[in-house]
């Protein structure tokens, strides 16, 4: 006779898993809630205390922290067998246990005396114990996998290969539950923990990094990360970054919006009356490097933009959602990627360094915009001053974008003069710049980038300003007679 032992706080699924183990002639062995559960549903079971001997105790904090409960888990098979006979404990085949719901209360804004109650000391045991014990012992965490295991049990059993993947998935559990509690812990007064545990779960092997000879992998099941195309071929490493980015500017547009991303940069932005419009003229912006880019859209795709986006080699689209014949269309192109917009998901931004990772977290800030040359900027000027700014936000530095009022019209990205970023950006213009407002996303330490935009035909700039040449830079722009803001926050992009 097999026994398994059951001590769960989600109860999702658990009267059925007993009832199918039940069915299969294992002995019930459980305690507290989830004994409870079962006996509201007429299944038959051992209480633990009655097994052990002792009393749960301590408002529960104490009851499956026994000798005979970690000895049938962690006890070998044909090697303790006389230890176990001589103690009376019998060994336990299957543990289904899930935690205290520690993550989800710590988002309550609880008292910690009462959030401390929340933390599972239990649990984590017997499935350490268990998942130690693997060769013999299956242990489960996961109400997901229930069905799997009334399969298994109901079939061949559970083989030893099975009980080691459900051991891993033990061990990943523990893990990001004891993260949970010391990042809590240290936030309570620090805002970055001495020591940052982490854990993503949902891993997908890609088919390979940045380039062919690198491998690389994608963990996550919210935003971007958890995203998989409806259609198409499996996503890269690449296209993950570039729709991040493309996602990431988007999100700054209510109005109907097209962005064109290659290489981690914009290379055309627009907003439109109607989103195919949109898409129509940020296309249009650099149409040689609008081949092969991830587009972003914030509205729904319809027969006759999937037409047009069928027209140009896509590698990604991504919207909050398409039509069913815009589906149909965009079948014929089997290799492009179609992704449903996810919700936003916001974490810190971590990366890797040699020897470990940087984190940084935005908190709220608010610009403060304020003209300071003689003119202020015409309506017009300010409604391009404002598009260039986001998209100003999301191209790597140094970076100088020129725009009107519907749509960039040159972007010079990651150069290490800003100057130069200006005259990449004039050189790849995609209309005349007279009139164009422009963007800098770190304030202008000399005139020269300044002088070179209005040669070139622009009349209004944006920058964070906080030079210690500001006034020279005024004085610049008020001799050009160009209309000039300060918004006081920098965004380097590296």
């Amino acid at each position: 006779m097999k026994w398994a032992l059951l001590s769960v706080w989600d109860k999702t699924g658990i009267v059925e898993l007993a009832q199918a183990l039940a069915e299969k002639k294992y002995n019930l062995m459980s305690s507290g809630g989830t004994g409870k559960a079962l006996a509201q549903a007429g299944i038959k079971y051992t209480e633990v205390s009655s097994y052990t001997g002792f009393p749960e105790m301590m408002d529960g904090r104490v009851k499956t922290l026994h000798p005979k409960i970690h000895g049938g888990l962690l006890g070998r098979r044909h090697i303790d067998d006389a230890v176990m006979a001589r103690h009376g404990i019998d060994q336990i085949d299957l543990l289904v246990v899930n935690l205290y719901p520690f993550e989800a209360m710590s988002q309550k804004q609880m008292d910690l005396e009462k959030l401390i109650e929340f933390i599972d000391i239990g649990g984590p045991a017997m499935i350490r114990a268990a998942a130690k014990n693997y060769k013999d012992v299956a242990v489960v965490v996961d109400p997901t996998d229930y069905p799997m295991i009334v399969h298994m049990i109901r079939e061949d059993g559970i083989s030893a290969e099975q009980r080691f993947d459900l051991a891993k998935k033990a061990f990943a559990r523990t893990a990001a539950y004891d993260a949970a509690i010391s990042n809590y812990l240290y936030s309570i007064s620090n805002p970055f923990p001495t020591t940052l545990s982490m854990q993503y779960t949902n891993g997908r092997a890609l088919r390979y990094g940045e380039n062919p000879h690198q491998i690389a992998a994608v963990y996550g099941v919210n935003g971007i990360a958890g995203t998989e195309p409806i259609q198409g071929k499996q996503m890269s490493y690449n296209n993950y970054l570039d729709v991040n980015a493309g996602v990431a500017l988007l999100r700054e547009f209510e109005e109907p919006a097209a962005i064109f991303i290659k290489h981690n940069n914009p290379c055309g932005v627009a907003i439109g009356h109607d989103l195919f419009d949109a898409y129509i003229t940020a296309r249009e912006v650099d149409p040689v490097s609008a081949y092969g880019s991830v587009v972003s859209v914030n509205k729904e795709v319809t027969k006759k933009l999937a037409e047009e986006i069928c027209k140009t080699f896509v590698e990604v689209i991504v919207a909050p959602c398409f039509s069913r014949e815009a589906l149909d269309i965009m079948k014929t192109k089997e290799n492009m990627r179609v992704l449903i917009l996810p919700p936003e998901c916001r974490a810190d931004e971590i990366r890797t360094i040699d020897g470990g990772v940087l984190v940084q977290r935005t908190p709220s800030y608010k610009e403060h915009w304020e003209v300071i040359t003689d003119r202020d900027p015409s309506a017009h000027e300010m409604k391009a001053l404002q598009l260039a700014w986001k998209v100003c936000k999301h191209t790597k530095s140094n970076t100088i974008i020129f725009a009107d009022s519907r749509h960039t019209l040159g972007i010079g990205a990651g150069q290490m003069s800003r100057v130069d970023s200006a005259k990449i950006a004039i050189e790849k213009a995609c209309a005349s710049l007279k009139g164009s407002a422009v963007a800098s996303d770190a304030f202008l330490p000399f005139p020269d980038t300044l002088e070179v935009a209005a040669k070139a035909g622009a009349t209004a700039l944006v920058q964070p300003g906080g030079s210690i040449r500001d006034k020279e830079v005024i004085d610049a722009a008020n001799r050009l007679q160009l209309a000039m803001v300060f918004t006081g926050v920098r965004y380097f992009r590296h």
